[in-house]
């Protein structure tokens, strides 16, 4: 396990949250695409004359549309499945993590996603008697010595 799989680690889980949103957005415009309605002026289908009601939605666009929002799904479902063996890899680097505060740092930062800041904070929360408190810069250089060695 080396840091070049951390980054990728950290890099698949950004990329999915894109995917995921981009299927949000397309779907979003795919239910304003099918909500498509007029209203015009004509005779009816029993002859009256009268204001008439027309829903419908452009069909190549549609179709289009559809046909990406479900790529995208599919797409969003394999990065899922390599997303959980990277997961399974990055867990089991960090349990042989022989410092306990270093190994709950990885965790916070690696696997849970918190920003440098955050992890201090918690850190800071969990071992409150610590002479020195946790700072971003001191956790984040930490971890990169660690990972240098």
């Amino acid at each position: 396990m080396n840091r070049n799989i951390l980054a990728q680690y950290l890099d698949m889980k950004e990329e999915i949250r894109d995917i995921r949103e981009r299927i949000k957005k397309l779907e979003k415009e795919i239910d304003k695409l099918e909500g498509v309605a007029d209203t015009v002026k004509g005779t009816r289908l029993d002859g009256t004359y009268g204001v008439i009601k027309v829903e419908g939605y452009p069909t190549p666009l549609y179709y289009r549309k559809k046909n990406l929002l479900d790529r995208y799904k599919k797409q969003l479902e394999e990065k899922e499945v390599e997303l959980l063996a990277l997961t399974i890899e990055v867990e089991e680097f960090v349990t042989r993590i022989e410092k306990s505060d270093l190994r709950l740092m990885a965790r916070l930062y690696f696997i849970d996603g918190y920003s440098w800041v955050t992890v201090a904070h918690k850190l800071n929360n969990k071992f409150p008697h610590r002479n020195k408190p946790y700072t971003e810069d001191g956790c984040r250089m930490r971890m990169n010595r660690f990972l240098e060695n």
